[in-house]
């Protein structure tokens, strides 16, 4: 990495046509690069990408809604990802960007895989990391018994006592999920980031707005009232340039979800990364970052 230093990253608070407040950390000016984080994560996990891409480009990473410092509305259905890409499109025109390169991880990515295939105009090119496409995601829940007993855990996310469940011991649960899984694996658990993490979970509706994400998608393991979803691939294709990074570790996410992805993304590069899990932006940020300098150019 360069011994230049990072440009300085500032927060507050922009806001959006219909009434709502982002939270947003920017760094530098110039062409645009968004970068959104997933569950349960906020604007933090991208600050050393900030710092980095500052230097050249308008680098943006919001709290997305529900999460941390940003608005938080109450009911699920404030959280359909038709609403989800309209903050986005929405905070790109607060901004004043036309077009910017977007870099997402998880439910950040699945974002912007919609986002990508509904408003091309808006990407100029797209990265993502460990989120899957939905067309593939489907299929994997579908047809992958291996996939779909990954994706269990969703089950517990949507229920009515995942509040409870998650917030119990100290996030417990959340901390097993995340921090701890990283920190075996290369990752920062020193107390900053570790207190960072536990005061963004502990905003006040910050929990329940970020299990929403869940509770409002489509696709997760079949319910009774909720089978899984029959999806038109032409409303998801992709035309934009994507970059896709992937630790290949994801318990949860398996690599299996990237077969075939090429019938659904007309330019298409993937980078795996054998020995990173899902949280590969935390365990090997030289790499996601060098890989990213290179996709989005100067």
């Amino acid at each position: 990495m360069s011994d230049v230093q990072p440009a300085p990253v500032t927060t507050g608070w922009v806001d959006l046509p219909h009434g709502q407040r982002l939270h947003v950390a920017q760094a530098g000016e110039g062409r645009g690069i968004l970068f959104l984080h997933g569950f349960p994560e906020y604007w933090q996990m991208w600050e050393r990408a900030l710092g980095h891409f500052g230097r050249r480009f308008h680098a943006i990473a919001p709290d997305q809604r529900g999460f941390n410092l940003s608005f938080k509305p109450p009911a699920v259905a404030d959280y359909r990802v038709k609403l989800l890409v309209r903050d986005v499109v929405d905070l790109l025109d607060a901004l004043g960007h036309d077009r910017v390169a977007v870099v997402a991880h998880d439910w950040g990515g699945a974002l912007a895989w919609n986002l990508a295939a509904w408003h091309p105009e808006r990407v100029e090119r797209l990265v993502i990391v460990n989120a899957p496409h939905p067309v593939t995601f489907t299929r994997e829940l579908r047809e992958n018994p291996a996939q779909l007993a990954a994706s269990n855990y969703m089950t517990l996310l949507r229920s009515e006592k995942a509040e409870r469940v998650m917030a119990e011991d100290g996030y417990r649960r959340l901390r097993r999920m995340t921090l701890d899984q990283w920190g075996v694996n290369g990752g920062p658990t020193d107390s900053q980031t570790v207190q960072g993490y536990l005061d963004a979970w502990a905003q006040p509706g910050a929990l329940t707005g970020m299990l929403n994400w869940y509770r409002a998608s489509p696709l997760h393991p079949p319910e009774p009232e909720a089978p899984i979803p029959d999806l038109d691939p032409k409303l998801f294709r992709v035309t934009v340039p994507t970059l896709v990074i992937w630790g290949e570790r994801d318990t949860a996410l398996l690599p299996a979800i990237l077969d075939g992805l090429e019938e659904h993304v007309d330019d298409l590069r993937i980078e795996r990364i054998p020995e990173a899990s899902h949280w590969v932006v935390h365990e090997r940020a030289d790499r996601v970052i060098a890989l990213i300098d290179e996709f989005v150019g100067g």
